[in-house]
């Protein structure tokens, strides 16, 4: 039995290698289509599901995984070292050595290095989520910025908001999960603790270091360390240059958009 065995190998051995050649002839033959299709792959450890949509001009770096019904969007940069499954990556949208599972992310975003975009994360135009960021089931407005070290989970997010390093929405009690909600133009200092469910108002600040368990009113600072106090009115005045500035921006942005969708 010994010796019927060890005949046996070398065919085994074959068939594998002849599986083997066929899988990367067809891996090749796929990468090969998107080369003429006007797609920049940047060498051959790149690997694309048939099923896999990408608009030409989009450049795929070494070492990416692209699965699914994962569809890539014109002039992005995917990579290097970067999975994306089963989701959509707006025009101009670059992922560095990320992973992006079932969820979409707008137009013109900058994600990575280092990030995990878990299900369910949904991104307007020109978010920014980095170093060491995870984020779930939330949605996130225009302009968001969330640079390292962050937690955001079962949350809403509205437009312009910078988040400081080592926030966490706390959403899971141990039994249920729960939302945070955030306004438009909002500072979260860093090492906040978000205790959902939880709300912060438009324009409003936390204070670095707090655990916020109460609302936060519109244009209010939250500071919790030892008790939360909220200062009514305190980011008002401090907000209006910011809000005017955005505001420039986001005209001159959806300006630029109209104009481009005229000429398509």
């Amino acid at each position: 039995m010994g010796m019927e065995s060890i005949s046996e190998t070398p065919l085994a051995l074959a068939a594998a290698r002849a599986a083997l050649d066929q899988a990367e002839a067809a891996r090749e033959a796929v990468l090969l289509r998107h080369i003429a299709n006007g797609v920049e792959i940047a060498d051959r450890s790149v690997w694309i599901d048939e099923t896999v949509r990408i608009a030409p001009g989009a450049v795929i770096l070494p070492g990416t995984i692209l699965r699914g019904s994962t569809v890539i969007g014109p002039g992005c940069v995917i990579g290097p070292n970067s999975l994306i499954e089963d989701s959509t990556v707006g025009e101009g949208t670059a992922v560095n050595a990320s992973q992006v599972y079932a969820s979409q992310l707008g137009p013109h975003n900058n994600i990575g290095p280092f990030t995990h975009v878990r299900a369910g994360t949904v991104t307007d135009y020109g978010v920014h989520l980095g170093a060491y960021v995870e984020t779930k089931n939330a949605n996130f407005a225009r302009g968001n910025t969330v640079s390292h070290l962050t937690y955001i989970g079962d949350s809403d997010v509205g437009k312009y908001c910078n988040f400081g390093c080592g926030t966490v929405t706390c959403n899971y009690d141990g039994q249920a999960k729960y939302r945070t909600t955030i306004g438009d133009y909002c500072f979260i200092g860093c090492n906040t603790n978000l205790v959902a469910p939880v709300s912060v108002g438009d324009g409003a600040y936390t204070a670095a270091g707090s655990t916020v368990t109460q609302d936060v009113p519109a244009g209010a600072l939250a500071i919790e360390r030892g008790r939360q106090a909220n200062v009514e009115g305190w980011a008002v005045p401090k907000m209006e240059a910011y809000i005017a500035k955005k505001q420039r921006l986001e005209a001159e942005q959806r300006q630029a958009e109209a104009a481009k969708s005229k000429e398509g």
